[in-house]
Protein backbone atom coordinates (compact mmCIF):
# COMPACT_ATOMS: atom_id res chain seq x y z
CA UNK A 1 0.00 0.00 0.00
CA UNK A 2 1.18 3.21 -0.76
CA UNK A 3 -0.12 5.00 2.85
CA UNK A 4 -0.21 2.89 5.81
CA UNK A 5 -0.74 3.39 9.60
CA UNK A 6 -2.19 6.99 8.89
CA UNK A 7 -3.18 8.57 11.88
CA UNK A 8 -6.79 9.62 12.09
CA UNK A 9 -6.35 12.87 14.62
CA UNK A 10 -5.49 15.54 12.56
CA UNK A 11 -2.21 17.64 13.62
CA UNK A 12 -3.15 21.36 14.16
CA UNK A 13 0.06 22.39 16.45
CA UNK A 14 1.82 23.06 12.86
CA UNK A 15 -0.41 25.81 12.47
CA UNK A 16 -0.10 27.03 16.55
CA UNK A 17 1.05 24.96 19.00
CA UNK A 18 -1.16 23.97 22.53
CA UNK A 19 -4.72 24.42 21.38
CA UNK A 20 -6.99 26.56 23.03
CA UNK A 21 -4.23 27.28 25.22
CA UNK A 22 -1.52 27.95 22.93
CA UNK A 23 0.38 31.06 23.25
CA UNK A 24 1.20 31.75 20.05
CA UNK A 25 -2.32 31.53 19.20
CA UNK A 26 -3.42 34.24 21.51
CA UNK A 27 0.20 36.65 20.26
CA UNK A 28 -1.82 36.18 16.72
CA UNK A 29 -4.65 37.89 18.09
CA UNK A 30 -3.35 40.41 19.75
CA UNK A 31 -1.39 40.89 16.36
CA UNK A 32 -4.88 41.28 14.69
CA UNK A 33 -6.31 43.83 17.25
CA UNK A 34 -3.53 46.00 16.05
CA UNK A 35 -3.92 45.85 12.56
CA UNK A 36 -7.54 46.45 12.85
CA UNK A 37 -6.61 49.28 14.48
CA UNK A 38 -4.00 50.78 12.35
CA UNK A 39 -6.05 49.64 9.38
CA UNK A 40 -9.12 51.68 10.62
CA UNK A 41 -7.01 55.15 10.95
CA UNK A 42 -5.53 54.17 6.83
CA UNK A 43 -9.04 53.87 5.58
CA UNK A 44 -10.35 57.16 7.80
CA UNK A 45 -7.73 58.98 6.18
CA UNK A 46 -8.02 57.13 2.61
CA UNK A 47 -6.66 58.52 -0.44
CA UNK A 48 -6.92 56.98 -4.17
CA UNK A 49 -2.91 57.44 -4.08
CA UNK A 50 -2.83 55.39 -0.80
CA UNK A 51 -4.84 52.31 -2.19
CA UNK A 52 -2.88 49.94 -3.10
CA UNK A 53 -1.29 50.07 -0.03
CA UNK A 54 -4.69 50.29 1.59
CA UNK A 55 -5.44 47.17 -0.16
CA UNK A 56 -2.56 45.29 0.38
CA UNK A 57 -2.94 45.98 4.58
CA UNK A 58 -6.59 44.54 4.38
CA UNK A 59 -5.22 41.36 2.72
CA UNK A 60 -2.98 40.75 5.28
CA UNK A 61 -5.05 41.41 7.97
CA UNK A 62 -7.87 39.01 6.61
CA UNK A 63 -5.31 36.36 5.84
CA UNK A 64 -4.13 36.06 9.17
CA UNK A 65 -7.97 36.76 10.96
CA UNK A 66 -9.52 34.01 8.89
CA UNK A 67 -6.09 31.90 10.11
CA UNK A 68 -7.45 32.35 13.42
CA UNK A 69 -10.87 31.85 12.26
CA UNK A 70 -10.03 28.24 11.03
CA UNK A 71 -7.91 27.10 13.55
CA UNK A 72 -10.66 28.13 16.87
CA UNK A 73 -13.57 26.30 14.34
CA UNK A 74 -11.27 23.07 14.59
CA UNK A 75 -11.46 23.58 17.98
CA UNK A 76 -14.73 23.93 18.52
CA UNK A 77 -15.13 20.78 16.16
CA UNK A 78 -12.50 18.09 17.46
CA UNK A 79 -14.58 18.92 21.09
CA UNK A 80 -17.59 20.44 21.33
CA UNK A 81 -17.15 21.21 25.41
CA UNK A 82 -13.94 22.89 24.66
CA UNK A 83 -15.09 26.34 26.52
CA UNK A 84 -11.83 27.95 26.47
CA UNK A 85 -12.03 27.58 22.52
CA UNK A 86 -15.67 28.84 22.42
CA UNK A 87 -14.66 31.92 24.32
CA UNK A 88 -12.12 32.33 21.77
CA UNK A 89 -14.82 31.98 19.06
CA UNK A 90 -16.65 34.59 20.17
CA UNK A 91 -13.84 37.64 20.44
CA UNK A 92 -12.60 36.07 16.87
CA UNK A 93 -16.48 36.53 15.86
CA UNK A 94 -16.31 40.28 17.06
CA UNK A 95 -13.02 41.07 15.60
CA UNK A 96 -14.65 39.89 12.73
CA UNK A 97 -17.29 42.04 13.09
CA UNK A 98 -14.97 44.92 13.67
CA UNK A 99 -12.64 43.94 10.50
CA UNK A 100 -16.69 43.97 8.57
CA UNK A 101 -17.44 47.14 9.59
CA UNK A 102 -13.94 48.71 8.50
CA UNK A 103 -14.59 46.56 4.95
CA UNK A 104 -18.17 48.31 4.64
CA UNK A 105 -16.31 52.20 5.60
CA UNK A 106 -13.50 50.99 2.84
CA UNK A 107 -15.91 50.18 0.23
CA UNK A 108 -17.72 53.53 1.15
CA UNK A 109 -14.72 54.99 0.25
CA UNK A 110 -14.24 53.36 -3.08
CA UNK A 111 -17.43 54.30 -4.01
CA UNK A 112 -17.15 57.90 -3.83
CA UNK A 113 -14.51 57.59 -5.91
CA UNK A 114 -15.42 58.86 -9.51
CA UNK A 115 -15.60 55.78 -12.45
CA UNK A 116 -13.00 57.44 -14.52
CA UNK A 117 -10.52 57.73 -11.82
CA UNK A 118 -11.27 54.14 -10.16
CA UNK A 119 -10.38 52.74 -14.15
CA UNK A 120 -7.58 54.35 -14.31
CA UNK A 121 -6.10 53.04 -10.38
CA UNK A 122 -7.22 49.43 -11.18
CA UNK A 123 -4.40 49.58 -14.05
CA UNK A 124 -1.72 49.21 -12.09
CA UNK A 125 -0.41 46.10 -12.13
CA UNK A 126 -0.94 45.12 -8.05
CA UNK A 127 -4.84 46.34 -7.86
CA UNK A 128 -5.22 44.62 -11.34
CA UNK A 129 -5.01 41.43 -9.66
CA UNK A 130 -7.55 41.66 -7.44
CA UNK A 131 -9.79 44.16 -9.26
CA UNK A 132 -13.18 41.73 -10.25
CA UNK A 133 -13.42 42.10 -5.94
CA UNK A 134 -12.61 45.53 -5.41
CA UNK A 135 -14.92 46.40 -8.43
CA UNK A 136 -17.44 44.04 -6.88
CA UNK A 137 -17.15 45.75 -3.52
CA UNK A 138 -17.84 48.76 -4.61
CA UNK A 139 -20.97 48.08 -6.84
CA UNK A 140 -22.61 46.63 -4.03
CA UNK A 141 -21.82 49.60 -1.37
CA UNK A 142 -23.78 51.84 -3.50
CA UNK A 143 -26.84 48.76 -3.03
CA UNK A 144 -26.10 48.96 0.51
CA UNK A 145 -27.64 51.33 3.80
CA UNK A 146 -25.10 54.50 4.88
CA UNK A 147 -21.80 53.17 6.49
CA UNK A 148 -22.87 54.21 10.15
CA UNK A 149 -25.73 52.07 9.24
CA UNK A 150 -24.44 49.09 8.31
CA UNK A 151 -21.44 49.34 10.90
CA UNK A 152 -23.84 49.23 13.49
CA UNK A 153 -25.70 46.36 12.03
CA UNK A 154 -22.65 44.56 12.05
CA UNK A 155 -21.46 45.17 15.53
CA UNK A 156 -25.50 43.96 16.16
CA UNK A 157 -25.14 40.84 14.82
CA UNK A 158 -22.25 40.09 16.74
CA UNK A 159 -24.65 39.47 19.62
CA UNK A 160 -27.55 39.19 17.88
CA UNK A 161 -27.67 37.24 14.62
CA UNK A 162 -24.34 34.79 15.06
CA UNK A 163 -24.95 34.32 18.82
CA UNK A 164 -28.41 32.12 17.69
CA UNK A 165 -25.86 30.20 15.60
CA UNK A 166 -23.55 29.38 18.15
CA UNK A 167 -26.79 28.55 20.37
CA UNK A 168 -27.56 26.18 18.39
CA UNK A 169 -24.08 24.39 18.45
CA UNK A 170 -24.10 24.01 21.85
CA UNK A 171 -27.48 22.45 21.87
CA UNK A 172 -25.95 19.91 18.85
CA UNK A 173 -23.16 19.23 21.26
CA UNK A 174 -25.44 18.52 24.38
CA UNK A 175 -27.47 15.93 22.57
CA UNK A 176 -27.00 12.15 23.49
CA UNK A 177 -29.06 9.82 21.44
CA UNK A 178 -29.12 7.05 23.17
CA UNK A 179 -29.82 3.27 21.85
CA UNK A 180 -29.85 0.09 22.14
CA UNK A 181 -28.42 -2.69 20.34
CA UNK A 182 -28.24 -6.80 21.47
CA UNK A 183 -28.89 -6.02 24.57
CA UNK A 184 -25.93 -3.36 25.00
CA UNK A 185 -27.14 0.58 25.87
CA UNK A 186 -24.42 3.46 24.42
CA UNK A 187 -25.20 6.62 23.81
CA UNK A 188 -24.55 8.06 20.33
CA UNK A 189 -23.47 11.71 19.17
CA UNK A 190 -25.81 13.12 16.72
CA UNK A 191 -22.88 12.45 13.83
CA UNK A 192 -22.41 8.53 15.36
CA UNK A 193 -26.45 8.11 15.25
CA UNK A 194 -26.33 9.86 11.32
CA UNK A 195 -23.80 6.78 10.56
CA UNK A 196 -25.64 4.48 11.55
CA UNK A 197 -28.25 5.30 9.59
CA UNK A 198 -27.04 3.95 6.68
CA UNK A 199 -26.61 0.29 8.13
CA UNK A 200 -27.56 -2.53 6.30
CA UNK A 201 -29.84 -3.68 9.02
CA UNK A 202 -33.69 -1.81 8.64
CA UNK A 203 -34.57 -2.65 12.58
CA UNK A 204 -31.01 -0.73 13.48
CA UNK A 205 -31.85 2.19 11.21
CA UNK A 206 -35.35 2.54 11.98
CA UNK A 207 -34.77 2.45 16.20
CA UNK A 208 -31.59 4.81 15.45
CA UNK A 209 -34.17 7.29 13.64
CA UNK A 210 -36.92 6.79 16.13
CA UNK A 211 -34.80 7.98 19.10
CA UNK A 212 -32.69 10.54 16.81
CA UNK A 213 -36.25 12.27 16.23
CA UNK A 214 -37.20 11.93 19.99
CA UNK A 215 -33.77 13.95 20.29
CA UNK A 216 -34.63 16.56 17.82
CA UNK A 217 -38.35 16.83 19.04
CA UNK A 218 -37.03 17.52 22.49
CA UNK A 219 -34.96 20.44 21.40
CA UNK A 220 -37.35 21.69 19.14
CA UNK A 221 -38.45 24.68 20.79
CA UNK A 222 -34.46 25.64 21.10
CA UNK A 223 -34.54 25.30 17.48
CA UNK A 224 -37.02 26.87 16.22
CA UNK A 225 -35.67 30.11 18.32
CA UNK A 226 -32.34 30.02 16.71
CA UNK A 227 -33.69 29.32 13.39
CA UNK A 228 -36.77 32.18 13.50
CA UNK A 229 -34.16 34.53 15.02
CA UNK A 230 -31.94 34.24 12.53
CA UNK A 231 -34.04 34.72 9.17
CA UNK A 232 -35.87 37.44 11.32
CA UNK A 233 -32.28 39.61 11.36
CA UNK A 234 -32.09 38.69 7.76
CA UNK A 235 -35.14 39.56 6.40
CA UNK A 236 -34.66 42.78 8.59
CA UNK A 237 -31.41 44.14 7.31
CA UNK A 238 -32.98 42.62 3.82
CA UNK A 239 -36.22 45.39 4.79
CA UNK A 240 -33.95 48.20 5.59
CA UNK A 241 -32.13 48.09 2.39
CA UNK A 242 -35.04 47.88 0.26
CA UNK A 243 -34.24 44.09 -0.99
CA UNK A 244 -37.94 42.43 -1.99
CA UNK A 245 -35.87 38.87 -2.58
CA UNK A 246 -34.85 37.26 -0.05
CA UNK A 247 -32.57 35.44 -2.56
CA UNK A 248 -30.73 38.51 -3.61
CA UNK A 249 -28.19 38.35 -1.07
CA UNK A 250 -27.38 34.26 -1.84
CA UNK A 251 -27.31 35.12 -5.20
CA UNK A 252 -24.88 37.78 -5.27
CA UNK A 253 -22.80 36.15 -2.96
CA UNK A 254 -22.90 32.98 -5.37
CA UNK A 255 -21.73 35.43 -8.14
CA UNK A 256 -24.55 34.01 -10.19
CA UNK A 257 -27.75 35.52 -11.71
CA UNK A 258 -31.52 34.13 -10.95
CA UNK A 259 -31.66 33.27 -14.85
CA UNK A 260 -28.99 30.62 -13.93
CA UNK A 261 -31.28 29.03 -10.73
CA UNK A 262 -34.13 29.05 -12.20
CA UNK A 263 -32.76 27.10 -15.44
CA UNK A 264 -31.01 24.75 -12.81
CA UNK A 265 -33.93 23.69 -11.36
CA UNK A 266 -36.28 23.44 -13.91
CA UNK A 267 -33.83 21.00 -15.95
CA UNK A 268 -33.96 18.99 -12.26
CA UNK A 269 -37.71 18.96 -12.18
CA UNK A 270 -38.17 18.30 -16.17
CA UNK A 271 -35.89 14.91 -15.53
CA UNK A 272 -37.22 13.82 -12.07
CA UNK A 273 -39.45 10.42 -12.99
CA UNK A 274 -36.33 8.16 -13.25
CA UNK A 275 -35.03 9.46 -10.00
CA UNK A 276 -38.36 8.16 -8.74
CA UNK A 277 -38.01 4.59 -10.80
CA UNK A 278 -34.82 4.54 -9.15
CA UNK A 279 -36.14 4.87 -5.68
CA UNK A 280 -39.06 2.19 -6.54
CA UNK A 281 -36.87 -0.51 -7.44
CA UNK A 282 -34.68 0.94 -4.55
CA UNK A 283 -37.78 -0.46 -2.68
CA UNK A 284 -38.66 -3.30 -3.91
CA UNK A 285 -35.30 -4.97 -3.76
CA UNK A 286 -35.12 -3.88 0.07
CA UNK A 287 -38.63 -5.71 0.04
CA UNK A 288 -40.68 -2.19 1.03
CA UNK A 289 -43.94 -0.96 -1.03
CA UNK A 290 -42.09 2.26 -0.27
CA UNK A 291 -39.14 3.69 0.64
CA UNK A 292 -39.21 5.89 4.53
CA UNK A 293 -36.80 8.83 5.11
CA UNK A 294 -34.47 6.46 6.73
CA UNK A 295 -34.24 3.86 3.60
CA UNK A 296 -33.03 6.26 1.14
CA UNK A 297 -29.77 6.08 2.27
CA UNK A 298 -29.34 2.25 3.32
CA UNK A 299 -27.28 0.05 1.65
CA UNK A 300 -28.68 -2.77 -0.90
CA UNK A 301 -26.17 -5.58 0.10
CA UNK A 302 -25.95 -6.31 3.90
CA UNK A 303 -22.75 -7.75 3.31
CA UNK A 304 -19.78 -5.93 5.08
CA UNK A 305 -18.50 -3.23 2.12
CA UNK A 306 -16.58 -0.93 4.95
CA UNK A 307 -13.16 -0.14 4.08
CA UNK A 308 -10.68 1.20 6.64
CA UNK A 309 -8.76 4.60 7.01
CA UNK A 310 -5.80 3.40 5.05
CA UNK A 311 -7.94 1.70 2.39
CA UNK A 312 -9.91 4.76 1.78
CA UNK A 313 -7.28 6.93 1.65
CA UNK A 314 -5.31 4.87 -0.84
CA UNK A 315 -8.22 4.05 -3.08
CA UNK A 316 -9.14 7.89 -3.54
CA UNK A 317 -5.70 8.82 -3.96
CA UNK A 318 -5.04 6.03 -6.81
CA UNK A 319 -8.55 7.51 -8.86
CA UNK A 320 -7.37 10.92 -8.40
CA UNK A 321 -3.80 9.88 -9.36
CA UNK A 322 -5.82 8.22 -13.25
CA UNK A 323 -7.44 11.71 -13.53
CA UNK A 324 -4.82 14.25 -12.11
CA UNK A 325 -1.05 13.23 -11.22
CA UNK A 326 -1.02 16.98 -9.02
CA UNK A 327 -4.67 16.32 -6.71
CA UNK A 328 -2.75 12.55 -6.16
CA UNK A 329 -0.33 14.05 -4.97
CA UNK A 330 -1.95 16.95 -3.11
CA UNK A 331 -3.84 14.48 -1.12
CA UNK A 332 -1.19 12.13 -0.09
CA UNK A 333 0.16 14.99 1.63
CA UNK A 334 -3.06 15.41 2.97
CA UNK A 335 -3.02 12.08 4.45
CA UNK A 336 0.72 12.33 5.32
CA UNK A 337 0.56 15.48 7.27
CA UNK A 338 -2.12 14.80 9.11
CA UNK A 339 -4.46 17.47 8.14
CA UNK A 340 -7.62 15.06 8.37
CA UNK A 341 -9.16 14.95 11.54
CA UNK A 342 -11.84 11.31 10.50
CA UNK A 343 -11.64 9.74 14.27
CA UNK A 344 -14.79 8.28 15.36
CA UNK A 345 -15.41 9.23 18.89
CA UNK A 346 -18.31 11.01 21.16
CA UNK A 347 -17.43 14.73 21.64
CA UNK A 348 -17.00 16.38 18.13
CA UNK A 349 -19.65 17.90 16.27
CA UNK A 350 -21.50 16.26 13.67
CA UNK A 351 -21.35 16.91 9.83
CA UNK A 352 -17.45 17.44 7.76
CA UNK A 353 -15.95 20.46 6.52
CA UNK A 354 -12.93 21.70 5.24
CA UNK A 355 -10.66 24.82 5.88
CA UNK A 356 -7.85 26.30 5.29
CA UNK A 357 -5.05 28.43 6.46
CA UNK A 358 -4.24 31.57 4.21
CA UNK A 359 -0.98 32.28 6.11
CA UNK A 360 0.58 29.01 6.67
CA UNK A 361 -1.06 27.31 2.94
CA UNK A 362 -2.53 24.85 4.41
CA UNK A 363 -5.81 23.02 4.91
CA UNK A 364 -7.91 21.12 7.79
CA UNK A 365 -10.46 18.80 6.69
CA UNK A 366 -12.83 17.33 9.31
CA UNK A 367 -15.52 14.63 9.36
CA UNK A 368 -16.51 11.27 11.24
CA UNK A 369 -15.09 7.95 9.56
CA UNK A 370 -16.33 4.90 10.67
CA UNK A 371 -15.77 3.56 7.01
CA UNK A 372 -19.01 3.75 4.76
CA UNK A 373 -19.22 4.10 1.09
CA UNK A 374 -20.62 7.72 2.27
CA UNK A 375 -17.71 8.11 4.19
CA UNK A 376 -15.43 7.65 1.61
CA UNK A 377 -17.07 10.00 -0.72
CA UNK A 378 -17.29 12.52 2.25
CA UNK A 379 -13.72 12.37 2.31
CA UNK A 380 -13.22 12.38 -1.11
CA UNK A 381 -15.31 15.62 -1.62
CA UNK A 382 -13.17 17.66 1.13
CA UNK A 383 -9.79 16.59 -0.84
CA UNK A 384 -11.44 18.36 -3.41
CA UNK A 385 -11.95 21.58 -1.68
CA UNK A 386 -8.58 21.31 -0.68
CA UNK A 387 -6.78 21.14 -3.34
CA UNK A 388 -9.00 23.95 -4.78
CA UNK A 389 -7.66 25.96 -1.90
CA UNK A 390 -4.31 24.88 -2.81
CA UNK A 391 -3.91 25.69 -6.63
CA UNK A 392 -4.59 29.25 -5.46
CA UNK A 393 -1.43 29.28 -2.83
CA UNK A 394 0.02 31.81 -4.54
CA UNK A 395 -2.79 34.46 -5.55
CA UNK A 396 -3.63 37.53 -3.67
CA UNK A 397 -6.23 36.76 -0.68
CA UNK A 398 -9.25 38.58 -2.41
CA UNK A 399 -8.97 36.38 -5.41
CA UNK A 400 -9.04 33.49 -3.67
CA UNK A 401 -12.58 34.51 -1.93
CA UNK A 402 -14.31 32.11 -4.15
CA UNK A 403 -17.85 31.52 -3.38
CA UNK A 404 -19.37 28.59 -1.69
CA UNK A 405 -21.39 27.24 -5.24
CA UNK A 406 -18.04 26.94 -7.15
CA UNK A 407 -16.41 25.84 -3.86
CA UNK A 408 -18.77 23.04 -4.25
CA UNK A 409 -17.77 22.33 -7.81
CA UNK A 410 -14.11 21.33 -6.99
CA UNK A 411 -15.83 18.91 -3.92
CA UNK A 412 -17.91 17.22 -6.12
CA UNK A 413 -15.75 16.59 -8.49
CA UNK A 414 -13.29 15.17 -6.67
CA UNK A 415 -16.47 12.66 -5.81
CA UNK A 416 -16.90 11.91 -9.51
CA UNK A 417 -14.00 10.51 -9.93
CA UNK A 418 -13.52 8.52 -7.27
CA UNK A 419 -16.65 6.92 -7.52
CA UNK A 420 -16.68 6.70 -11.94
CA UNK A 421 -13.64 5.08 -11.57
CA UNK A 422 -14.78 2.51 -8.79
CA UNK A 423 -17.71 1.69 -11.17
CA UNK A 424 -15.37 1.09 -14.02
CA UNK A 425 -13.12 -1.36 -11.90
CA UNK A 426 -15.63 -3.60 -10.38
CA UNK A 427 -14.98 -6.94 -10.77
CA UNK A 428 -18.54 -8.39 -10.02
CA UNK A 429 -21.96 -7.68 -11.26
CA UNK A 430 -23.09 -7.30 -7.73
CA UNK A 431 -19.83 -4.99 -6.81
CA UNK A 432 -20.89 -3.02 -9.82
CA UNK A 433 -24.75 -2.60 -8.37
CA UNK A 434 -23.43 -1.19 -5.35
CA UNK A 435 -21.22 1.60 -6.89
CA UNK A 436 -23.88 2.32 -9.02
CA UNK A 437 -26.36 2.37 -6.54
CA UNK A 438 -24.00 4.79 -4.41
CA UNK A 439 -23.94 6.98 -7.16
CA UNK A 440 -27.63 7.45 -7.73
CA UNK A 441 -27.65 7.73 -4.00
CA UNK A 442 -25.94 11.29 -4.27
CA UNK A 443 -28.10 12.17 -7.34
CA UNK A 444 -31.14 11.84 -5.46
CA UNK A 445 -29.33 13.98 -1.99
CA UNK A 446 -28.34 16.70 -5.09
CA UNK A 447 -31.79 16.62 -6.86
CA UNK A 448 -34.15 15.87 -4.52
CA UNK A 449 -32.49 16.28 -0.79
CA UNK A 450 -31.58 19.43 -1.50
CA UNK A 451 -34.35 20.99 -3.49
CA UNK A 452 -36.15 20.06 -0.41
CA UNK A 453 -33.87 22.28 1.72
CA UNK A 454 -34.56 24.79 -0.82
CA UNK A 455 -38.21 24.81 -1.42
CA UNK A 456 -38.54 25.04 2.38
CA UNK A 457 -36.05 27.24 3.55
CA UNK A 458 -37.31 30.14 0.60
CA UNK A 459 -41.04 29.44 2.10
CA UNK A 460 -40.06 29.48 5.84
CA UNK A 461 -38.31 33.17 5.03
CA UNK A 462 -41.60 34.57 3.03
CA UNK A 463 -43.60 33.08 6.08
CA UNK A 464 -41.01 34.28 8.76
CA UNK A 465 -41.79 38.60 7.15
CA UNK A 466 -45.14 37.93 8.50
CA UNK A 467 -44.06 36.41 12.44
CA UNK A 468 -42.45 33.83 14.11
CA UNK A 469 -42.86 30.30 12.80
CA UNK A 470 -43.86 27.88 15.55
CA UNK A 471 -42.20 23.81 15.84
CA UNK A 472 -45.30 22.68 14.21
CA UNK A 473 -45.55 24.78 11.55
CA UNK A 474 -41.71 24.64 10.58
CA UNK A 475 -42.24 20.26 10.85
CA UNK A 476 -45.67 21.21 7.97
CA UNK A 477 -42.72 23.18 5.77
CA UNK A 478 -40.15 20.67 5.88
CA UNK A 479 -42.11 17.61 5.10
CA UNK A 480 -44.41 19.29 2.46
CA UNK A 481 -41.03 20.72 0.81
CA UNK A 482 -39.53 16.97 0.43
CA UNK A 483 -43.00 15.39 -0.24
CA UNK A 484 -42.81 17.92 -3.45
CA UNK A 485 -38.90 17.28 -3.82
CA UNK A 486 -39.28 13.63 -3.62
CA UNK A 487 -42.19 13.54 -6.21
CA UNK A 488 -44.49 11.84 -3.22
CA UNK A 489 -42.29 9.05 -3.40
CA UNK A 490 -41.28 8.45 -0.17
CA UNK A 491 -43.37 6.45 3.05
CA UNK A 492 -42.61 8.40 5.22
CA UNK A 493 -40.51 11.54 5.60
CA UNK A 494 -38.50 13.63 8.25
CA UNK A 495 -40.21 16.88 9.52
CA UNK A 496 -37.36 17.46 12.29
CA UNK A 497 -35.00 17.81 9.12
CA UNK A 498 -34.79 21.42 9.81
CA UNK A 499 -33.69 21.30 13.42
CA UNK A 500 -31.15 18.70 12.66
CA UNK A 501 -29.68 20.50 9.77
CA UNK A 502 -26.89 22.32 10.71
CA UNK A 503 -26.89 24.28 7.08
CA UNK A 504 -29.85 26.64 8.21
CA UNK A 505 -27.94 27.91 10.98
CA UNK A 506 -24.98 28.86 9.74
CA UNK A 507 -24.76 32.79 9.88
CA UNK A 508 -21.89 33.31 7.68
CA UNK A 509 -23.29 32.75 4.39
CA UNK A 510 -27.61 32.35 3.77
CA UNK A 511 -29.41 29.81 1.69
CA UNK A 512 -26.35 26.52 2.67
CA UNK A 513 -28.70 24.77 0.00
CA UNK A 514 -28.19 25.03 -3.63
CA UNK A 515 -24.56 25.73 -4.25
CA UNK A 516 -24.42 21.99 -3.72
CA UNK A 517 -26.52 21.18 -6.56
CA UNK A 518 -25.00 23.66 -8.62
CA UNK A 519 -21.29 22.08 -7.75
CA UNK A 520 -22.63 18.93 -8.54
CA UNK A 521 -24.21 19.55 -11.76
CA UNK A 522 -21.29 22.07 -12.95
CA UNK A 523 -18.69 19.14 -12.61
CA UNK A 524 -20.91 16.72 -13.96
CA UNK A 525 -20.46 19.08 -17.00
CA UNK A 526 -16.76 19.33 -16.48
CA UNK A 527 -16.12 15.81 -15.74
CA UNK A 528 -17.60 14.78 -19.09
CA UNK A 529 -15.35 17.36 -21.28
CA UNK A 530 -12.58 15.73 -18.84
CA UNK A 531 -13.43 12.14 -20.19
CA UNK A 532 -12.86 13.28 -23.60
CA UNK A 533 -9.91 15.32 -23.63
CA UNK A 534 -8.35 13.01 -20.86
CA UNK A 535 -4.83 13.92 -18.66
CA UNK A 536 -4.88 16.89 -20.85
CA UNK A 537 -7.21 18.34 -19.06
CA UNK A 538 -5.76 18.93 -15.83
CA UNK A 539 -4.46 22.47 -16.78
CA UNK A 540 -7.55 23.19 -17.78
CA UNK A 541 -9.13 22.25 -14.57
CA UNK A 542 -6.74 24.11 -12.90
CA UNK A 543 -7.06 27.06 -14.56
CA UNK A 544 -10.84 27.52 -14.39
CA UNK A 545 -10.41 26.66 -10.39
CA UNK A 546 -7.48 29.79 -10.44
CA UNK A 547 -10.29 31.73 -11.99
CA UNK A 548 -13.29 30.76 -9.91
CA UNK A 549 -13.10 33.82 -7.51
CA UNK A 550 -12.36 36.27 -10.91
CA UNK A 551 -15.96 36.08 -12.40
CA UNK A 552 -19.55 35.66 -12.41
CA UNK A 553 -20.18 31.99 -13.09
CA UNK A 554 -21.76 32.81 -16.42
CA UNK A 555 -18.47 34.18 -17.11
CA UNK A 556 -16.53 31.37 -15.83
CA UNK A 557 -18.64 29.10 -17.95
CA UNK A 558 -17.97 30.75 -20.71
CA UNK A 559 -14.68 31.58 -20.69
CA UNK A 560 -13.26 27.98 -19.93
CA UNK A 561 -16.28 26.02 -20.96
CA UNK A 562 -18.12 27.75 -23.89
CA UNK A 563 -21.26 27.33 -22.44
CA UNK A 564 -24.00 29.59 -21.04
CA UNK A 565 -25.37 28.62 -17.81
CA UNK A 566 -28.24 30.52 -18.16
CA UNK A 567 -30.03 28.11 -20.21
CA UNK A 568 -31.90 24.58 -18.96
CA UNK A 569 -29.70 22.34 -21.90
CA UNK A 570 -26.35 23.36 -20.29
CA UNK A 571 -27.73 21.67 -17.04
CA UNK A 572 -29.75 18.76 -18.58
CA UNK A 573 -26.14 18.04 -20.03
CA UNK A 574 -25.00 17.13 -15.97
CA UNK A 575 -28.23 15.90 -15.44
CA UNK A 576 -27.96 13.01 -18.12
CA UNK A 577 -24.64 12.31 -16.23
CA UNK A 578 -26.27 11.01 -13.44
CA UNK A 579 -29.22 9.74 -15.65
CA UNK A 580 -26.55 7.61 -17.39
CA UNK A 581 -25.79 5.74 -13.80
CA UNK A 582 -29.37 5.44 -12.80
CA UNK A 583 -30.07 3.89 -16.25
CA UNK A 584 -27.61 0.99 -16.06
CA UNK A 585 -28.15 0.50 -12.41
CA UNK A 586 -32.29 -0.22 -13.82
CA UNK A 587 -30.90 -2.56 -15.77
CA UNK A 588 -28.57 -4.47 -14.06
CA UNK A 589 -31.41 -5.02 -11.24
CA UNK A 590 -34.31 -5.81 -13.85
Amino acid sequence: MLLQGLRESWDLDSIFSGGSRSEEFLTAISNIEAQLAALNKKIENFQLDSMEAVVKDVQETAALLNECISFVGCLTAQDVNDKQALTLRGKLESMNAIYCTILVLLDNKMAEIPDGDWNKALEGEYLSSVAFSLNERRNLASQKLSYEQEALMNDLAVDGYHSWSTLYDTVVGKIGIEVEQNGKKETLSVGQAENRMTSADRQERETVFTKYTEAWAQQGDYCAEALNHIAGFRNSVYRHRQWDDVLKEPLDINRMSADTLNAMWQAIDENKNLFVSYLDRKASLLGLEKLSWHDVDAPLSSADSKMSYDEAANFIVEQFQSFSPKMAEFSKKAFEKQWIEAEDRTGKRPGGFCTGFPVKNETRIFMTFSGTPSNVSTLAHELGHAFHSHVMDDMPYLATEYAMNVAETASTFAELVVSDAAVRNAKTKEEKIALLEDKAQRSVAFFMNIHARFLFETRFYEERKKGLVSVERLNELMTEAQKEAFCNSLESYHPYFWASKLHFYITDVPFYNFPYTFGYLFSACIYAIAKQEGSSFEEKYIALLRDTASMTVEELAMKHLNEDVTKPAFWKKGVEVAMEDVTEFLELTK
